[in-house]
């Protein structure tokens, strides 16, 4: 594994000298492992864990390429990591959220237009018309989705997705200890949609502050007794 992580490390230092630029092609594979005084094996390796974390990407009867490196492409190697994430882990990632997203909506007040907040109507308007967890779920990503791509910052609307998957909402609203769960946050999603209306930025990040400590709340009082983490949030 060492050599495997010397590898990895090796490949990262040529990319971020320059040696290997975005969309470039990575030397042949003997042609590379002599560079860099490797195993073919140890090369191999580390592409394949490149490749995971989107670093790299294999096209294959090509050869294998740098990717664009874009943040929010290597991002999306970290959503996993949320899917799986349980107890304070899960509970860590709302808390990041609830640091960002409220700016985020604050500043989405300016700059949604009127199709926008016509579209978020008729998206809570759809999530109330629903009858299973994974429905309701689709449509409050939806939502929070289309909040924050009107700031118009690709990392940190995919920072956003990671830090709150459609996987671990499912299993907070699930896990919900609160028999209205669903009401509580059609009406959250109202408040900060009104807020967005008026265009009032300070009004639209307490709103957001609000919904999303609330499911913080639930999720934190699921892990005061012995019952499984069983969820995810809004």
């Amino acid at each position: 594994m060492a050599l495997t992580d010397d590898a990895i490390d090796q490949i990262k230092a040529m990319i971020v000298a320059g040696e290997l630029a975005p969309g470039s092609r990575l030397p042949k594979e003997e042609i590379l492992a002599g560079q860099l005084g490797l195993s073919r094996n140890s090369l191999r390796e580390a592409v394949r864990a490149l490749t995971a974390m989107r670093i790299l990407i294999t096209r294959q009867g090509d050869g294998t390429y740098v990717s664009s490196l874009e943040p929010h492409l290597l991002l999306e190697s970290l959503s996993f990591a949320a899917d799986v994430s349980q107890g304070q882990t899960a509970l860590q990632l709302l808390q990041v959220r609830r640091l960002l997203e409220p700016q985020a909506t604050g500043l989405a007040a300016a700059l949604l237009k009127p199709q926008d907040l016509h579209e978020l109507s008729n998206i809570l308007n759809r999530s109330r018309t629903v009858t299973t967890v994974e429905e309701f779920v689709a449509h409050d990503i939806a939502f929070h989705l289309r909040i924050v791509e009107a700031v118009g910052n690709p990392v940190l609307s995919m920072l956003l997705q990671v830090l709150s998957t459609r996987t671990q909402r499912v299993r907070i609203v699930r896990g919900s200890r609160t028999s209205n769960a669903l009401d509580n946050a059609h009406q959250d999603h109202e408040q900060i949609l009104d807020a967005l209306r008026s265009r009032d930025a300070l009004l639209a990040a307490s709103a957001a502050t609000v919904h999303i400590t609330a499911v913080e709340q639930w999720l934190a009082a699921s892990l005061t007794d012995d019952t499984p983490f069983q969820a995810v949030e809004d």
